[in-house]
This record gives structure tokens, C-alpha cells and sequence, in this order.
């Protein structure tokens, strides 16, 4: 895909899952982009925008391989890359959530519901089964990092998307979000910021690499 991605600020973002919304099918749109750059807020905000139950979001940081496991392969220090994830196991659960069937096509006795995991930053863990994906829901947000990587597992992200959107904001407000955001979970100040110049920063620049294969570019301040 070229890199001259069309860039719409939030305001016509919302406007376009709108219409997303009212043409009825089901679709997957992934929201990516670097550590920091408000993919959960831009998320929240187009569910805000949404009448009620017509959009839930399901975020790749579920597939976080768990802390004793990073421990073991000897990846903790650098939690967050592509390899400290669960690459497969999000691919399977996005194949189930795109051939996911609507409830008039359900089985009697069956609801359909497929079931994600999250991620929780208080505990530094996921969590299993804990966002629940209605059949009746039209939109499923997709959030994460690498949504459009094309190494190993990762390639599979991509065609299970009916859309990606890359969220932009510049390098300064996105690295002191993400010092803040360490602090706030209990790092020191002095760590933090040695942890997003070492571990996020390399992270997002694997993460820019991947701007020009997204269809939009969403500018938020």
C-alpha cells in the first residue's frame, strides 16, 4: 500500500464508523498504532459516539504472554515487543470473531458469544474470557500495536480486518503519555522514562515502519 495515507481528525473519524454502523453487516476495524498515541482513546471515543451495544473493543494486549512465562524465555525486560505476545492465539480468536455468525443463524441454545481476553495494567497480567463479543454487535474495534506487521504469526492480523487506522500524534506528547502512564502504574519517575527509551521507543519504531500499509491516519492533538 502506498504511504500517502489519507490523515481525517477525530470528528470525521466518528462520522465514518458511523456510517460503518448503519450500513448493518458485521465489521472488524483495527485501531492502530505506537505506544502512547491514544489508541484506547480514540476507541472509546468512537464507542461513545455509537449508540449502546453497537460497538465493544477487543484489544491485542490480551494476548500478553503471561509474567512468569516472559520470565522463563527471558523476555521480561523487554515486555511489549511483537515476541512477547501471543501472536497465534489472537489470530485464531479475530478468525472467530470475523466468521462469527449472526443470532438468526445460531443453533437453539447457543448464544454465540465469543470471549476475549484483557489485559490489566494494576496486576500486569490478562486476564482469560473477559470481554464478551455479542453476535449482535456490528462493530468490533480491534486495538493493538502491531495489527499491521507482516512477520511470522502477525501477517494474519491483517486479512481478517475489513479496515486498519493508524492513530498519529507527535513523538513529544506520545513519550511523556507514556513516562506518566509507567509512573502512574508504579514505576519511578527515573525508571520510566529509561523503560519508554529503551523498551517503548524501540517498540514504536517497529510499530511506524507500519503507517503506510493502514488505509486512514487518524490526527488527534
Amino acid at each position: 500500500m502506498s504511504s500517502d495515507v489519507p490523515e481525517v481528525d477525530l470528528d470525521e473519524a466518528v462520522e465514518r464508523v458511523r456510517r460503518m454502523v448503519s450500513a448493518g453487516a458485521r465489521r472488524v476495524l483495527g485501531i492502530t498504532g505506537p505506544p502512547g498515541a491514544g489508541k484506547s482513546t480514540v476507541s472509546a471515543a468512537l464507542v461513545t459516539a455509537l449508540p449502546p451495544g453497537s460497538a465493544v473493543v477487543v484489544p491485542m494486549d490480551g494476548y500478553h504472554l503471561a509474567q512468569a512465562e516472559l520470565q522463563r524465555l527471558g523476555r521480561a525486560d523487554r515486555k511489549g515487543a511483537p515476541d512477547t505476545f501471543d501472536a497465534a492465539g489472537f489470530v485464531a480468536l479475530l478468525a472467530r470473531v470475523a466468521a462469527q455468525p449472526s443470532r438468526e443463524g445460531l443453533d437453539e441454545g447457543h448464544d454465540g458469544v465469543v470471549y476475549a481476553p484483557q489485559f490489566r495494567r494494576e496486576l500486569e497480567e490478562p486476564i482469560a474470557n473477559a470481554i464478551p463479543v455479542d453476535p449482535a454487535t456490528p462493530l468490533v474495534l480491534v486495538e493493538g500495536n502491531y495489527l499491521l506487521l507482516t512477520d511470522g504469526a502477525w501477517a494474519g492480523v491483517r486479512p481478517l480486518l475489513d479496515a486498519c487506522w493508524y492513530v498519529g500524534v507527535p513523538d513529544d506528547v506520545r513519550v511523556s503519555r507514556l513516562v506518566a502512564r509507567h509512573v502512574a502504574h508504579g514505576r519511578p519517575a527515573g525508571a520510566a522514562a529509561e523503560w519508554v527509551d529503551r523498551s517503548d521507543e524501540a517498540n514504536a519504531r517497529v510499530v511506524a515502519a507500519t503507517r503506510g500499509r493502514a488505509d486512514l491516519v487518524v490526527r488527534i492533538p
